[in-house]
C-alpha cells in the first residue's frame, strides 16, 4: 500500500508540472530565437539578457547557447567596462567547462579537443593563468582528443607554452621533453596538412581537364587554401623556434644519453634520425647507429630511406638507389610515398644529377598533385641548366622562361606558396631574353627547342 502511495504522488507530481515543463522550454525557446539575432548582426548586448536566461534555464537545449556565448562573452571582454571586462573573463573559462558537460560532441564526433584548447588559449589570451596552467589545459586537451584539436594557431601556441616554461628555467621542462613535444606537434601539423592535401587534389582533378568548378568547390578551395596558408606559417614558426635548440651540439649528446634506453623504441628512434637528418647532423657515427638499429627493429620506409642516405653519403649510389626504391615499395601510403620520393628527388638534385631529380619529384606529383614544392624543385632545376641547354645565348636565356612557367604552377596547386613562387617565377623572367631582344632576333613567337636533358620547349612570348 506505501509502495502504491509513493507512485501516485509520483506520478500526479509528472502530471501538475508537464505544462510548467513544457512553458520552460517554450520560454527558453523563445530566448533563444531572440539572442541568436541579436548576436548573428553582432548586438551583443541586447543579446546578453535572453541568452543567460537560456544558459540558466536550458543549458541543453542547443549548442547555440556556447556557440553564440563565446562570442558574446569575448565582445564583453572587448568593448566592455572594467568591472565587465573582468566578469566576462571569468565566466568565460566557466562557459568552456559547461560546454564540455553539456555539449561534448558535434555532429557525433568529440569535440572537447576543440573546446578545451579554445579555453587554454583565452586562458593565455586574457593572462587568466601561469603558463604551466595554460599548457596543462593544452595538453589536456591533446591528450583527451588530438582529432578535434586542429586549430594551427592553437597548435603552436600549445608547444610555444613549453618552449617559453623551458627558456624560463622551469625545471620539469627538459630539453628531451621539449623535442619529444615538437615531434608530436609537427606530426599533428603533418597529419592536418596532408588531409588538407587530399581534399586539395579532388578539387584539383576536377579542373584539371578544363572543367569549371561548382559553387561549393570554389568555396571549399578557398576554405582550404586558408587553412593550409595557417598550417605552412604557424609550423614554419614551429621550426624556427625549436631550430635555436635542435643543433648538432644539442641533439648529439642528448640522444647518445637517452639510447640505450629507448633502443626498443621504434618512435624515438626514427624521430631522433629524422631530426638529426634535417639538421644535418648525419655525418655523426651516431646517426649510422639509430639507422641500422631502426631497420632491424622495424624494417620500414623510412629506415630504408635512411639507408639509403647513408650509402649516398659513403658514395655507394646503386646502393642508395636500391635502399630509397625500397623506401618507396615499403610505404603503402601515397602521401607519405611523394614526400618520400620528393626527398629523394632533393637529394639527386644536391648530388647534380638532375634528370633523376626531375624524376622522382614528377613521380611525387603524380601522388599528390598539389605538392607544390615539387614544382619548385623542377623549376629550379631548369634554372640551373640554362647555360647548359640551348646553342645560343638567346635560347640559353630562354630556358628561364620555361623554368618560370613550372614555378608558377608550384603557386597554382599550393597557396601557400603562391608568394615563394610568383616571386621566384619573377625572379627567372627577369633573367630571360627581353622584349628588345625579341625584337632584334625577330622569334616572336618561335618555338625553341632543348635538346640537353631537358628535353622541351618553350615559346617566345608575344611582344
Amino acid at each position: 500500500m506505501k509502495k502504491i502511495n509513493i507512485l501516485s504522488v509520483l506520478f500526479l507530481t509528472i502530471l501538475f508540472n508537464a505544462p510548467l515543463l513544457a512553458q520552460d522550454v517554450n520560454v527558453c525557446m523563445q530566448d533563444l530565437s531572440i539572442f541568436a539575432e541579436f548576436a548573428k548582426v553582432k548586438n551583443f548586448k541586447s543579446a546578453y539578457e535572453p541568452w543567460m536566461n537560456v544558459r540558466r534555464d536550458c543549458p541543453t537545449i542547443n549548442v547555440a547557447v556556447y556557440s553564440y556565448g563565446e562570442r558574446i562573452l569575448k565582445d564583453f571582454i572587448k568593448n566592455g567596462t572594467p568591472e565587465e571586462i573582468e566578469a566576462s573573463k571569468k565566466d568565460l573559462i566557466l562557459l568552456y567547462d559547461e560546454w564540455v558537460q553539456n555539449f561534448p560532441e558535434k555532429k557525433n564526433k568529440s569535440a572537447i579537443g576543440d573546446i578545451l584548447s579554445s579555453k587554454a588559449q583565452s586562458l593565455l589570451d586574457y593572462e587568466m593563468a601561469d603558463l604551466k596552467v595554460v599548457y596543462d589545459t593544452f595538453d589536456e586537451a591533446f591528450q583527451k582528443d588530438p582529432d578535434s584539436f586542429t586549430n594551427p594557431k592553437l597548435l603552436y601556441n600549445y608547444f610555444k607554452t613549453l618552449y617559453d616554461r623551458y627558456k624560463a628555467g622551469d625545471q620539469e621542462v627538459t630539453m628531451e621533453l621539449l623535442f619529444e613535444k615538437y615531434e608530436e606537434v609537427s606530426e599533428k601539423f603533418e597529419f592536418e596538412s596532408t588531409e588538407l592535401a587530399k581534399k586539395l587534389d579532388k578539387i584539383i582533378a576536377i579542373s584539371s581537364d578544363g572543367t569549371p568548378l561548382s559553387r561549393r568547390d570554389s568555396r571549399n578551395q578557398r576554405v582550404y587554401n586558408i587553412n593550409s596558408n595557417a598550417i605552412a606559417t604557424f609550423l614554419s614558426n614551429l621550426d624556427a623556434i625549436i631550430a635555436k635548440e635542435a643543433t648538432c651540439e644539442n641533439l648529439i649528446p642528448l640522444y647518445q644519453r637517452n639510447f640505450e634506453a629507448n633502443k626498443g623504441d621504434a618512435v624515438w628512434i626514427k624521430r631522433a634520425a629524422s631530426r638529426m637528418d634535417s639538421k644535418e647532423c648525419s655525418d655523426d657515427p651516431l646517426f649510422v647507429t639509430l639507422v641500422e638499429a631502426l631497420h632491424a627493429l622495424d624494417p620500414s620506409a623510412d629506415s630504408a630511406y635512411y639507408l639509403g642516405l647513408l650509402n649516398d653519403k659513403r658514395g655507394n649510389s646503386e646502393d642508395a638507389l636500391k635502399y630509397y626504391e625500397e623506401s618507396i615499395t615499403l610505404e603503402e601510403d601515397n602521401y607519405r610515398k611523394a614526400k618520400i620520393l620528393l626527398k629523394i628527388a632533393n637529394k639527386f638534385k644536391a648530388a647534380g644529377r638532375k634528370s633523376s631529380a626531375r624524376s622522382y619529384a614528377n613521380k611525387a606529383l603524380s601522388l599528390q598533385p598539389s605538392l607544390g614544392r615539387a614544382y619548385l624543385l623542377i623549376a629550379n632545376l631548369y634554372a640551373d641548366s640554362a647555360n647548359d641547354c640551348g646553342d645560343t645565348q638567346f635560347n640559353k636565356r630562354a630556358v628561364y622562361w620555361l623554368a618560370a612557367s613550372v614555378a608558377r604552377k608550384a603557386g597554382n596547386v599550393d597557396n601557400s606558396l603562391k608568394k615563394v613562387a610568383n616571386q621566384t617565377a619573377d625572379s627567372y623572367t627577369g633573367r630571360a631574353p627581353s622584349k628588345t631582344d625579341i625584337f632584334t632576333e625577330g622569334n616572336e613567337g618561335a618555338t625553341i627547342k632543348f635538346s640537353c636533358w631537358i628535353n622541351s620547349s618553350v615559346k617566345v612570348p608575344s611582344l
